[in-house]
Parts: C-alpha cells; sequence; structure tokens
C-alpha cells in the first residue's frame, strides 16, 4: 500500500495518520508526507490521507483556505480518477470544502469545543473503509472540534440514506449532526470523511486500538485490489 499525507500549516494529525496507515500495511510500508503548495502528489499512490488539525488557523470556515491550497487539484483529480482518500476531522471540512464530499460541518449546537471519547455506529461495512467490521457493531474514537456540526439538505440526506454512504453515526451525538451522522462517502465510496479520530485511538498504550480496523479494512480492500 503507497500512502500519502497532506500537510498544511496548523495539521496536527498527520505523523499519527502517518503511522496508522504504515502499521496496517507492514514493515516495508513508508507513507510519504505532501506539503499542500506542492502541485502534484507522489506516482503510485493508492490512497491520499487529508489529517485533523486547524488548517490555517480555521480562518474563514474551517478547511476552506486548505480545501484551495495547490496540492488539492491533485487531490481532487486523484479522487475522480477512483483513487482512495481519507479525510478525518479536519481532513473532513477540506473534503466538504473542496466538493469531494456534500454537505458543511457547521459550528457544535452547544457552540463549545468538543474533546472526549465517543461510540460510533457502523453504518455499512460495503466500503473500502469499513470492511473490516459487521453493520452494528460499536467502536469508541476520540473527537476533538468546535465545528463537527454536519448538515446537508434534505435531498442529498436521501440520498446518502438510500446509497447506503453513511459510514459512521454518533451513538450519542455530541455535536447536533442531522441525523446523527459521523461520517459519510463518496458515490463511489472510495473517499471517506469522518469527524472522530481513528488514528488517536490505534494503540493500547494509547487507551485502545478501535481505530486500527479503519486502516486494516483499507489496507485489505487495496491488497484485494
Amino acid at each position: 500500500m503507497r500512502a500519502a499525507v497532506i500537510q498544511f500549516p496548523g495539521s496536527n494529525c498527520d505523523r499519527d495518520m502517518a503511522v496508522g496507515f504504515d502499521r496496517a500495511a507492514g514493515h516495508n510500508s513508508r507513507t510519504q508526507m505532501v506539503w499542500h503548495k506542492e502541485s502534484s502528489l507522489p506516482d503510485g499512490l493508492d490512497i491520499v490521507g487529508i489529517p485533523g488539525g486547524f488548517s490555517f488557523g480555521d480562518y474563514l470556515r474551517c478547511g476552506a483556505i486548505g480545501a484551495r491550497s495547490p496540492i488539492m487539484r491533485s487531490v481532487i483529480d486523484f479522487a475522480n480518477k477512483g483513487g482512495h482518500v481519507v479525510g478525518i476531522c479536519n481532513g473532513f471540512q477540506v473534503l466538504t470544502e473542496s466538493g469531494l464530499l456534500p454537505g458543511v460541518l457547521m459550528r457544535n449546537s452547544n457552540l463549545k469545543f468538543i474533546c472526549k471519547d465517543v461510540d460510533l455506529k457502523i453504518e455499512t461495512a460495503n466500503s473500502p473503509f469499513t470492511n473490516a467490521h459487521k453493520p452494528g457493531d460499536i467502536v469508541t474514537y476520540p473527537v476533538a472540534h468546535h465545528d463537527g456540526n454536519y448538515t446537508a439538505d434534505a435531498d442529498t440526506l436521501r440520498t446518502l440514506h438510500g446509497d447506503d454512504r453513511i459510514a459512521y453515526t454518533y451513538v450519542d451525538n455530541p455535536n447536533g449532526s442531522v441525523d446523527d451522522i459521523a461520517g459519510i462517502l463518496s458515490e463511489n465510496r472510495r473517499v471517506l470523511g469522518m469527524m472522530p479520530h481513528p488514528e488517536r485511538l490505534n494503540d493500547p498504550v494509547l487507551g485502545g486500538n478501535d481505530g486500527s480496523k479503519l486502516f486494516e479494512s483499507i489496507a485489505g480492500a487495496l491488497v484485494s485490489a
């Protein structure tokens, strides 16, 4: 598995994401870090990760400036050609701002920053990101965001539900997201955006390894492909 992680000014989960990719892929894997000012991605990639953090200080709207960085033109092209992309927390915001995923991440309903572990329900196993699960499985991931309230219009929500594109929902919704949505898939199911952080609970030393299932799912899907 050849992976790359995009780095923006203010990214703070980039190395955690790279560790997740490398552990799942094995000792021969070496995730490449790509600075946001680069104009192209490395050749031969299988997946691109857009990490959490506070790209560009979350000015304008969270993810809005990051979505317009030079490297995102290549990420969008990569995704449109069938490449796999995962965006976590700020990465999810970047994906919606870039148009790769529908909807928007608004201010949390309680208007406060939320930082805690939350339980999530796996809504579909039919994706490269969740195939190591069964629908209905419960996992625990941390959240750490101020703008994680997922919102979309009625037509978009009908499409997401009808096409089985909701990957994760909150068991106890912490931020007011519509329909308890915590993560969604693109139309071709190869792009995932989610607010919770699997890369932060990817080792028993960190308090749990539920997050490893996401990276194992990706590695398994790409090896099979």
